[in-house]
């Protein structure tokens, strides 16, 4: 799966049954990948940000989390099979590992709402084992006795996947800060993931969220926090991939 560089970012192409198995590849034969996501805040995020650019770039895979990188990868004469996000596909995600038997760690969110969600996904998929829960609310530079107490935990629990939900950057820059010294085979970063399956944050109607326009729905429900993302953001996502295009974008 040769991947499609957009603004410096490397995203591969692949479906959810193609994830899967890369996934079950590393797990069943004991190598270890970070595996991340990009949506359009990512990507200009990254521009913006060198150390954020530096550390979706140490991830072995990249999967497109939305329907304007989808777009971005046409613009640019490349072609990305959809995207995957992880509203739904940690739905997904539960049931692919409790069919393998792969445990999973979920660390991120408000205290308590890693419990909540995890309750959900073994009420999903009954034979999902969890290794361990643990909330987002730490000290996450990386000497704290707080942050290595957390490395403590996920080590002590010997999870498969380690799903890391803190928002971008900081679950990126915090996983491959510390991956060295984690014991699990496969690292994910998962943005809200937790508060959606959890059911703390609502999710746009699905005509919505199927047809593209899962961004204005987000903003719809959260404009105060998203409005920039989107209104700003968006536009000036489509500028730099057409930049790039033209070969006038300077990284």
């Amino acid at each position: 799966m040769e991947p499609i560089e957009l603004l410096g970012i490397r995203v591969h192409p692949v479906t959810v049954a193609e994830l899967h198995r890369y996934l079950a590849d590393h797990i069943h034969q004991r190598r270890r990948a970070l595996v991340f996501h990009a949506n359009v805040h990512a990507l200009n995020l990254a521009v913006a940000h060198s150390g954020f650019h530096a550390a979706l770039n140490r991830a072995d895979l990249i999967f497109p989390d939305g329907a304007g990188v989808v777009l971005g990868a046409r613009v640019l004469g490349g072609c990305l099979p959809g995207r995957i996000t992880y509203a739904d596909w940690l739905w997904q995600l539960a049931e692919f590992a409790a069919q393998q038997g792969f445990s999973l760690f979920l660390l991120g969110a408000k205290p308590g709402v890693a419990e909540q969600a995890a309750a959900k996904l073994v009420a999903h998929a009954p034979m999902l084992r969890i290794a361990g829960t643990h909330h987002g609310y730490f000290d996450k530079f990386t000497a704290s006795a707080e942050s290595d107490a957390v490395l403590q935990a996920i080590n002590t629990a010997r999870p498969d996947i380690l799903l890391v939900c803190f928002g971008m950057p900081q679950q990126e820059l915090w996983l491959v800060q510390n991956w060295e010294r984690l014991n699990a085979y496969v690292g994910l970063t998962g943005g809200a993931a937790l508060d959606y399956i959890s059911g703390n944050l609502q999710r746009g109607p699905k005509w919505m969220t199927d047809h593209g326009f899962e961004w204005l729905a987000r903003m719809i429900i959260e404009p105060r926090r998203l409005w920039k993302r989107y209104v700003l953001g968006n536009p000036l996502f489509l500028w730099r991939v057409f930049m790039q295009r033209i070969g006038l974008l300077c990284l």
